[in-house]
C-alpha cells in the first residue's frame, strides 16, 4: 500500500497494515483493553474478520488493514484516553472504510463478531 499526498497523517498505519502478523497481534492486544468502551466493537471484529479472510479481495483487506492499524497505532489525532471523545477518529477512520467495502462484509464475519464478543475477548487471537 503506496503512501501519497492523498493519505498525510496516516503514512504510520500504512507502513502498519502492510505487517499483517503485526496488525493481528496488536489488535488483539488494543481491543482486549479498550473493548468495553467501544461502542462500534462488533463492526470493528467483522472489519478484522473480513480482513483476514482469504476470500476477501486484496484492495478490501488494504481498505480494512489500514484502518484496524490506525486504531492500534498508540498515537491518535484524538487520544483514545479522553472521555467519549477517544475513539471518535478511530469510528470515522473504521467507518469511512466498512463503507467503501461493505458489501465484502457479510453475514459469516458479522456472526463470528458477535460470537467473540459473546464468548469474550480473551478467548481470541
Amino acid at each position: 500500500m503506496a503512501s501519497s499526498e492523498h493519505s498525510a497523517g496516516f503514512e504510520p498505519a500504512d507502513r502498519l497494515a502492510q505487517d499483517r502478523d503485526s496488525v493481528r497481534r496488536r489488535f488483539w492486544v488494543k481491543l482486549k483493553q479498550v473493548v468495553a468502551k467501544l461502542p462500534f466493537a462488533e463492526d470493528l471484529l467483522a472489519a478484522y474478520y473480513c480482513a483476514f479472510d482469504r476470500e476477501t479481495p486484496r484492495h478490501v483487506q488494504v481498505a480494512l488493514l489500514g484502518a484496524i492499524a490506525y486504531f492500534i497505532l498508540p498515537f491518535d489525532f484524538v487520544p483514545d484516553m479522553l472521555p467519549v471523545l477517544g475513539f471518535t477518529d478511530d469510528a470515522a477512520v473504521l467507518a469511512t472504510a466498512i463503507r467503501m467495502v461493505a458489501i465484502h462484509i457479510t453475514s459469516e464475519h458479522r456472526e463470528a463478531a458477535r460470537a467473540a464478543l459473546k464468548r469474550g475477548i480473551d478467548g481470541e487471537s
